[in-house]
């Protein structure tokens, strides 16, 4: 979890592992694409004495435009997903609605 991994985090920092290292260190434990971002943004940061207040805003603002890519991809998605039920279930049944009494009426008509 990453609250573990934070707190893994904090206490090699407490013990005198410099952050980057430690950053670096919680990097090579995960395997998580944004978290690997954040680190090296974070060891960026420190390497360069850039405000980790600006670092974490740009990190929001690109996780927020990815969250946003992935709903639009999945809602692209839904259509097609959709059209097997529609076929098969939906439209069969609209028919049967649909045509049932007019084909009840020609059915009476040709037996009599």
């Amino acid at each position: 979890p990453l609250a573990e991994e934070l707190a893994r985090l904090l206490q090699e920092v407490q013990i005198g592992v410099g952050r980057a290292d430690a950053f670096r260190h919680l990097g090579e434990r995960t395997d998580v694409p944004e978290l690997r971002a954040f680190i090296l943004s974070m060891i960026q940061a420190e390497l360069f004495g850039v405000s980790i207040a600006n670092v974490l805003r740009a990190q929001s603002r690109e996780l927020r435009v990815k969250r946003r890519q992935r709903a639009e991809e999945t809602a692209q998605k839904v259509p097609v997903k959709l059209l097997f039920p529609t076929i098969f279930l939906i439209l069969p049944a609209m028919f049967i609605v649909l045509l049932g009494p007019g084909a009840i009426r020609v059915y009476e008509t040709l037996i009599r």
